[in-house]
């Protein structure tokens, strides 16, 4: 599920990108609402989480340039809870209004009612094969039974199948699963995938190594 965040305040978007992407969600970002509605004409996502009071385009006057068939499952945030902003965003399509301040945890639970009541439901275990992940439960199963996998062995399965069939590099996974200010070498994203590979026992070859770059995880084995 791709969520766009559009609000001016880089802390906000953080926070929420952060508890979005520990659920599972893919996270893009817009400090603007022109920023947004340039995205919104080019690209798909599935939901939105929109500020009102923002610079060079406010909420309202996006959601009001914004063509009809470009429009997807809103959320707005304001520091303003009036009725009259709640009605006016109501009135334009909005589906779900939260105030600021307000906690992350229940705008993940307005998230997900919000994908429900759309149609688009969040999916919550992947399969492939004999292979099976609980992403709520970080969990992983190899034919039904339970595998003991380190925290980071997770992230970087789940990494991998968020990006399947593109080539990641090594750079990218110490980015990505250790953080920016990670000074380790390749050598450890090797190990852990070796690690990974067997816990992945038969299937291990949905993991395949690119020379010179580094990892792509694939469906259909090549």
């Amino acid at each position: 599920m791709k969520i766009l965040i559009v609000d001016d305040e880089t802390l906000i978007r953080t926070v929420i990108r952060e508890y979005c992407e520990n659920n599972n969600y893919e996270v893009y970002e817009a400090s603007s609402g022109k920023e947004a509605l340039n995205l919104l004409l080019n690209y798909k996502y599935d939901l939105m989480i929109l500020d009102i009071m923002m610079p060079e385009m406010d909420g309202y006057s996006m959601l009001k340039e914004l063509p009809k068939e470009k429009r997807i499952p809103t959320i707005m945030l304001s520091a303003r809870g009036e009725e009259y902003d709640k009605l006016s965003g109501f009135e334009l399509g909005i589906d779900d209004y939260v105030t600021k301040p307000f906690s992350p945890k229940e705008l993940i639970a307005r998230i997900k009612a919000v994908l429900s009541r759309s149609g688009k439901i969040t999916q919550e275990i992947y399969t492939c094969e004999g292979i099976e992940i609980n992403y709520s439960a970080h969990t992983l199963k190899i034919d039904g039974k339970v595998k003991n996998i380190t925290p980071k062995e997770f992230e970087i399965l789940t990494y991998l199948i968020k990006n399947k069939g593109i080539a990641i590099s090594r750079e990218q996974l110490l980015s990505a699963i250790w953080g920016y200010d990670f000074f380790g070498e390749d050598r450890t994203v090797d190990t852990h995938i070796k690690m990974l590979r067997n816990n992945l026992d038969k299937y291990r070859n949905h993991i395949i190594t690119i020379r010179g770059i580094g990892y792509k995880y694939v469906e259909n084995e090549e």
